[in-house]
């Protein structure tokens, strides 16, 4: 009997349960209680208990969990395995939700690690300045929300599908509550299980609940989060509950989608293109059954080419065994119930009412395992390209549509039929037909896949959603988007315009703004390790003089020889100069002389510089200074280094700023010989 996992501890249902069986035997693998779960104690415990212990890490330390949880779970793969083969899945369908899922979280980790501060709060964008003196500045923030994360699954994807939704909750700062598709839920509640037994999570950062869906939305208000994949009809009806509609609750959904493939004209049989054509959709049709959101369901060839690439997809589909998923020889293991089988069935005979299979039948049977939810690769060529059919119904097994398209005008018309999917490829080694394709398609799909003769050796593939890109689609996909590395994470959080004084929103962001207070009595920066910096200590350095030998010889040992520089008559004509001004890169050289404190000490590096902006030119006779600010500190997790953001601004004797850029650099967090 599955169990739930609510407030700590592991609950057992009452009732006798409902059986799952083994998708290709036939065998009883586990009972599932009808009964409702504990929904309301689920979310009361997240609220009171794990938001708080989440929120009190940083970005960095959350991000942390979710790669320690993730090298966890690798551990325990071949168990997860072993269960995965009773949903149908071959190992080479379970390496796509397990493996997959391990790598989707530790590039959630790797991603946030990378672009968000060691904070509980991140900026969005730059300072706004909205008055004219400076002294009243307003900058976006998030800020992670004070609810629950619940994520209803469906059963494809029994790990994927929970840990893609969960890493980005947590490196937010927010608990997840997974609610698994009954089909699979014996997965995922072994994931779970391995999950909590590691210690790694605060307690009621996660929580598991089998068995019936009732209730499970009343208890959600404006602040917590529901993360739905599965059909469109079941995306309508929680898109309709109270608590979205007057409540508030965000809401992302992912549902039906009739994801495509283009053949360009250009792939002629014999081409690189229609080899990889070929390839892509027979796998896209064998991988996990065709059980797959981003499964390729149309195929749209140029008319010329249909004849060709009708025979050479049959003829590798012949070749995809049926049969145990635990057989290493198998190719296609078998849909996750009967009851599936039979809504594929459904949707090929209605597909084939204008058109004809091509391969494949609709009473697979493997001898040894009667009883299995078997169904052998099914192409269906349709003779007409608009038969509404094959654009509104999904076949959610191994099949696919051939159709014939003329032109590239037609083809995007085509694509826009299937009203919103998650992913469509594009197979061609011409740019201008690629161009055209991706423009005219991109407004109907969540990611476009371009695939060539170029790119196949390193292609992550049609089907394969990517952490650090979103994952979702328009219209009856769903219109929501999962990953996209941080855009996932500030799902979870609330982004807020805060307005006030520069010293204000310094001690709100964490990060030194331009205008506030500065500390430039204390050692130089440069001396300082990371224990020891603070936001807002600085340096001024003393002015320099420009010569006309600082530039003309810059120009020789770099060179730069551009007019501006060079030459005075046409300097002088140029109507942005209008005479020798200093190179950009003499300034920035020119500073790093004015403010580097030379001898060895905590900084180790410089790793480069962000937002540079050459503002006002710098003249021969100018004076120049330069100011530098400590303006972020981001420790380095299991280092003993990180990143430091100094702010740096050059200004003429004027008083006018000639450049401004972020310096970063890599500081020891401790220092030298100190082993605190």
């Amino acid at each position: 009997m599955l169990e739930s996992y609510v407030a700590g501890s592991w609950r057992t249902p009452t009732d006798g349960g409902a059986p799952l069986l083994d998708a290709a035997t036939g065998e009883e693998v586990a009972r599932i209680s009808t009964a409702p779960a504990p929904a309301a104690d689920a979310v009361a415990h997240a609220r009171t208990v794990g938001g708080p212990a989440l929120r009190a890490l940083t970005f960095h330390e959350r991000a942390m969990l979710v790669k320690e949880l993730a090298l966890a779970l690798k551990q325990h793969t071949d168990e997860l395995y072993e269960l995965s083969y009773a949903t149908g899945s071959t190992a080479r369908d379970t390496a796509i939700d397990v493996d997959g899922g391990i790598i989707t979280m530790l590039g959630m980790s790797s991603t946030a690690r990378k672009n968000l501060p060691n904070d509980v709060v991140a900026t969005d964008g730059p300072v706004e300045r909205v008055s004219r003196g400076g002294t009243f500045l307003a900058q976006h923030v998030w800020t992670p929300l004070r609810g629950v994360a619940v994520q209803v699954n469906a059963y494809n994807f029994p790990v994927w599908g929970a840990l893609e939704k969960l890493a980005p909750a947590l490196i937010a700062g927010v608990p997840s509550i997974v609610k698994p598709a009954e089909q699979t839920a014996y997965v995922t509640e072994r994931m779970v299980r391995l999950a909590i037994g590691t210690g790694i999570l605060p307690e009621g950062a996660l929580q598991l609940l089998v068995g019936g869906h009732e209730g499970l939305l009343d208890a959600l208000d404006s602040q917590d989060l529901l993360g739905f994949t599965g059909s469109a009809d079941t995306a309508a009806l929680l898109r309709a509950h109270p608590a979205v509609v007057r409540r508030g609750v965000r809401y992302t959904a992912e549902a039906d989608s009739l994801n495509a493939a283009v053949l360009g004209p250009d792939a002629v049989a014999g081409s690189p293109e229609f080899d990889l054509f070929v390839k892509e959709v027979a796998r896209e049709m064998t991988a996990k059954a065709g059980q797959k959101c981003t499964a390729i369901r149309r195929a749209f060839v140029p008319s010329s080419l249909l004849g060709h690439v009708t025979e050479a997809l049959a003829a590798r589909l012949s070749t995809a065994t049926v049969g145990d998923p635990r057989d290493p020889a198998t190719r296609v293991g078998a849909l996750v119930d009967h009851e599936q089988r039979d809504a594929v069935r459904d949707a090929v005979r209605a597909i084939a009412a204008g058109g004809r299979m091509v391969t494949g039948s609709l009473d697979t049977v493997v001898e040894g395992y009667e009883h299995g939810a078997f169904l052998a690769p099914v192409l269906l060529a349709v003779d007409d390209a608009r038969f509404a059919p094959v654009h509104d119904v999904e076949p959610f097994g191994p099949v696919a549509s051939l159709m014939a398209y003329d032109s590239a005008e037609e083809v995007v018309d085509l694509l826009a039929l299937g009203r919103g999917s998650l992913v469509a490829s594009v197979v061609s080694h011409d740019p201008g037909f690629v161009r055209q394709v991706v423009l005219g398609a991109a407004p109907f799909h969540g990611r476009i896949h371009v695939l060539d003769r170029d790119d196949a050796q390193e292609s992550t593939g049609h089907g394969a959603p990517l952490p650090h890109l979103v994952h979702g689609g328009p219209g009856r996909a769903g219109g929501g988007e999962e990953l996209g590395g941080v855009r996932g994470i500030f799902h979870h959080m609330q982004r807020t315009a805060v307005q006030g004084s520069p010293d204000m929103l310094t001690a709100v962001t964490g990060q030194w703004v331009p205008g506030s207070r500065r500390r430039t009595d204390g050692p130089h920066p440069f001396r300082l390790s990371m224990s020891e910096l603070q936001v807002g200590d600085g340096f001024t350095s003393d002015w320099h003089e420009v010569t006309a030998e600082d530039i003309s010889g810059f120009a020789a040992m770099s060179g730069d020889t551009f007019y501006a520089h060079t030459d005075p008559a046409a300097a002088a004509a140029n109507p942005i100069f209008g005479g020798i001004v200093a190179h950009g890169y003499w300034v920035l050289s020119r500073a790093a002389g004015l403010f580097v404190d030379p001898a060895p000490g905590p900084v180790l590096a410089n790793t480069g510089l962000e937002n540079l902006r050459f503002t006002t030119p710098v003249r021969v006779g100018d004076r120049i200074r330069v100011a530098l600010t400590c303006k972020a500190l981001n420790p380095r997790e299991h280092t003993d280094y990180g990143e430091v953001r100094f702010d740096a601004s050059v200004t003429n004797d004027r008083d006018e700023m000639c450049a401004t850029y972020t310096l970063l650099t890599m500081v020891l967090k401790q220092p030298a010989g100190d082993d605190a």
